[in-house]
């Protein structure tokens, strides 16, 4: 059918009951949006087959075409088309699926007005930030309340060149924030730089931040740009602010009061432009507290707050991150898994996720990667985990004796994901060795038969996590 001009369409719902038509026609109406209302799957099909809204509300329960059938042909006609589903059901039977399938948001009934309204302009919102080629809706993924309130400040503080700090627990995704700010800002044509500041000595994290040049010290051999002035014009994410040493603290004030840096065995300052936003595990008050974090410092960077809840409380979350996580790896690994099953999404929602989206991400990845069919029937989150698995390598006495002696490390009955088990073990080994050296990278080197240039490598690329004294 030929598509008409003459009608405009914001938003079109469909749903088989008329109430809840009035309804949103209504509420949306007073929004000053167009708004049309169908009663079944097959009228809403032929609407956006003649005139597509800009965002699509459906219901997954009504006459005519099937919820998932409307939504899979939805968007073949219109990929690009939001679409937003509504359920009075058990959320864990559509969400995970309509995720995958491609859905925009879904809202669970009953809802109020002001959720309604603020999914649609989110959905609105996204629709002229890929239009006008901004990323930031595809890095971030919720719908609970919480998280609804973080992408809304984050919207109103992207166009601003304040200063950001990010709080919440390891996993849970606080480089996305600074990238969806990055995204939404106006210095987005320009790079965004992360930086661990835990993974570094004291000297190598000055010389990561501010450059070094040559001859300043050991195997610096030529001179190096530090990330300040790699993101220059653009963003610079630190991530664990608080664990840099009092010192480095001194001179990351200075750097982003004067905006200028001076690199490692330099006596020159550069000049740079960059937006800052950090990032902490920890509670800076209470670091501020113990004297291991300056307090002028901690205000300079907390010019805008912003705090992201872990998973555990924000478990409606859990069915969109998992559909979402399922479409990716299904794509990445030409998989054809489609769906999980009640007893897998049972699991997944009982778990208390200690590692936070991280952790689900990875459940996810290698439990698609295993998958024998188009559904995963179980999810096995209570088995050992990679990284408790690499751990006891080294933990357990008779455990490293016997693998010691065979070079076996048994296989477990789930499977997992090999490169990640050798990146764990090394992270094991490095951050053993350093320790057993107090941080010097020399001697652990040595103790690895590792060369000084590939033990600093790997230290980097793994984010070992010790008290590195001696570069």
């Amino acid at each position: 059918m030929k598509k008409t001009e003459n009608e405009v369409i914001d938003v079109l719902v469909a749903d088989d009951e008329e109430s809840m038509r009035e309804f949103l026609e209504i509420v949306l109406g007073n929004e000053g949006l167009r708004v049309k209302v169908v009663s079944d799957g097959d009228e809403a099909i032929d609407v956006i087959a003649t005139t597509p809204p800009t965002v699509f509300l459906q219901d997954l329960r009504m006459g005519g075409l099937d919820g998932m059938d409307l939504l899979r042909a939805a968007k073949e006609l219109e990929p690009d088309m939001p679409v937003l589903v509504m359920t009075a059901f058990s959320s864990w039977e559509t969400a995970v699926e309509a995720m995958r399938l491609g859905a925009f948001d879904y809202l669970r009934k009953p809802f109020d007005t002001d959720h309604v309204r603020s999914v649609i302009q989110r959905a609105l919102e996204a629709v002229e930030q890929r239009l006008s080629g901004d990323e930031v809706s595809r890095h971030l993924v919720g719908n609970t309340e919480s998280m609804r309130q973080l992408l809304d400040l984050v919207k109103k503080i992207a166009p601003t060149d304040s200063t950001v700090l990010v709080s919440g627990e390891s996993g849970c995704g606080k480089e996305l924030i600074a990238r969806a700010i990055h995204s939404a800002s106006y210095r987005n044509s320009g790079p965004f730089v992360a930086v661990n500041c835990s993974a570094f000595s004291e000297n190598l994290l000055e010389s990561e931040l501010f450059g070094h040049r040559r001859g300043s010290f050991t195997d610096a051999v030529e001179d190096r740009k530090g990330v300040f002035v790699n993101a220059h014009g653009g963003t610079l994410f630190l991530d664990e602010v608080a664990d840099m040493s009092l010192q480095t603290q001194a001179k990351i004030l200075r750097a982003l009061e004067e905006r200028k840096v001076i690199p490692v065995g330099g006596d020159s300052e550069t000049a740079v432009d960059v937006r800052v936003i950090a990032a902490t595990n920890k509670n800076l008050e209470e670091e501020i507290h113990c004297g291991r974090f300056r307090e002028d410092l901690f205000y300079r960077l907390n010019v805008i707050p912003a705090h992201l809840p872990p998973l555990r409380e924000r478990l409606d979350d859990i069915p969109l991150l998992a559909g979402h996580f399922l479409a990716r790896y299904a794509r990445k690994m030409s998989s054809n898994v489609e769906s999980l099953s009640l007893k897998a999404q049972k699991s997944l929602m009982e778990y208390s996720w200690p590692g936070n989206v991280r952790e689900l991400e990875n459940v996810i990845q290698r439990h698609v990667a295993l998958a024998d069919g188009d559904v995963i029937e179980e999810i096995d989150i209570g088995s050992p985990s990679v990284e408790t698995r690499s751990t006891s390598l080294s933990g357990d006495p008779s455990l490293r004796r016997e693998q010691e002696g065979t070079g076996q490390i048994d296989l477990p009955q789930e499977g997992f994901v090999l490169d990640h088990v050798l990146e764990d073990i090394e992270r094991n080994l490095l951050a053993q060795a350093l320790e057993r050296t107090e941080g010097n990278l020399t001697k652990a080197a040595k103790i690895l038969g590792m060369s000084y240039r590939s033990i600093r490598y790997k230290v980097k690329k793994l984010q070992v996590r010790s008290m590195m004294t001696n570069y």
